[in-house]
């Protein structure tokens, strides 16, 4: 696959001046959750951390292929990006900050934005502040998790100090709820957490040995310990997908080199194959063919993005996995586009963006990819 022109400089206008601004490459973090998303109209849009702030490109037309110049919305600090969306399409925005202090000691804390419609700006920066408060456990924070239910309430998960696991929660009047220690063991790598399409809410956490699980069982209610799911993980590997209704079938790659698991509640796992690198795992429902499938990327072993596909519950078979030779820093985003067309992107190691999307022809199959451009 291909990469076409990159633009090499980024032109826009404010206030009717032109300006010339230096490219920003994406960060190798790039983002996690759904940074590759479908918004309110359908366009798709794509968010890359970057320095000294977030980039989005979002679509010029639903399905075009052709995408803005990017959007820079400065924000100083930000070590990490995790972008969920709840049914109404919103776009919300977690990010963990590092400032430095006077001494070099440095202050971390977490940073909650929201985004209301396609294309428009993002609301105002607001900091969530830090479950921990002696400073050795507040520097150790990890990157969070979020996921929104069916009430549109966002849950805010992260990790550090002893271990266990925090949430902050957004109540209906707006405000945001203390922090409740969800405890559990120590977690590696980072959670991962999902609502299904009832407004549930689910957490996993990859433990040494396990990964950890919370559920909620009815709306608003608080989320509690389920059982934890073996074998052991890769740190940060877990990522979860409705594959029935209100039924989350979770992913995770194993710690020895196996491959990837899957786990529905009430069964065995299952290996379905796959070398996936360090990384989690990006999900996917979609039609291919007529038929429902499953679909899976990542980072492979080989630093390249690899996606795998099966039919929806036949996960036990193995999934059809392709690597695609781009090689790209961090995981792969999935989405569908507005016509129903499976959308792919990465963060290529030079920090360019990249979109592919699934060809009108049997199977999975992608088209070149293009370079995003300003990038």
């Amino acid at each position: 696959m291909r990469g076409r022109g990159a633009q090499t400089v980024d032109r826009r206008t404010r206030s009717g001046v032109d300006v010339e601004e230096r490219p920003r490459a994406a960060s190798a973090a790039s983002a996690t959750g759904s940074w590759l998303l479908r918004g309110n109209d359908d366009r798709l849009a794509v968010y890359a951390l970057v320095d000294g702030g977030v980039n989005r490109w979002t679509e010029t037309a639903v399905g075009s292929g052709r995408w803005t110049r990017p959007d820079f919305f400065p924000v100083a600090g930000l070590t990490s990006l995790t972008v969920a969306q709840g049914a109404n399409r919103y776009a919300h925005f977690l990010g963990r900050r590092e400032k430095r202090q006077s001494g070099g000691a440095a202050k971390v804390d977490l940073l909650y934005a929201v985004q209301y419609q396609s294309g428009r700006t993002l609301g105002e920066w607001r900091s969530l502040g830090n479950p921990y408060r002696e400073a050795r456990d507040a520097a150790t924070l990890g990157d969070p998790a979020a996921a929104v239910d069916g009430q549109g309430t966002v849950h805010v998960f992260v990790s550090g100090g002893a271990g266990g696991v925090m949430l902050r929660r957004e109540s209906r009047s707006g405000a945001w709820e203390a922090w409740q220690d969800l405890r559990g063991g120590e977690v590696v790598g980072g959670p991962a957490a999902a609502a299904t399409s009832a407004g549930l809410v689910e957490l996993l956490a990859p433990g040494r040995r396990s990964v950890m699980r919370w559920v909620q069982m009815e709306q608003g209610a608080d989320l509690r310990r389920a059982q934890d799911l073996m074998p052991a993980p890769v740190p940060g590997s877990a990522a979860l997908l409705e594959t029935g209704p209100g039924v989350f079938t979770a992913y995770w790659s194993e710690q020895s080199g196996t491959g990837v698991y899957a786990q529905r509640p009430g069964e065995w796992a299952f290996p379905v194959g796959g070398a996936p690198g360090e990384g989690p795992h990006s999900t996917l429902r979609a039609f291919v063919d007529g038929y429902d499938c499953t679909v899976l990327a990542h980072q492979g072993h080989a630093g390249t993005a690899v996606l795998g596909v099966c039919g929806t519950g036949g996960e036990s078979a193995g999934l059809w996995w392709t690597d695609t030779g781009v090689t790209c820093a961090g995981t792969p985003a999935l989405a569908l586009d507005g016509r129903g067309r499976v959308a792919m992107a990465a963060v290529a190691t030079d920090g360019s963006v990249l979109v592919s999307r699934q060809r009108p022809e049997p199977g999975l199959t992608l088209s070149d990819w293009d370079r995003l451009p300003g990038n």
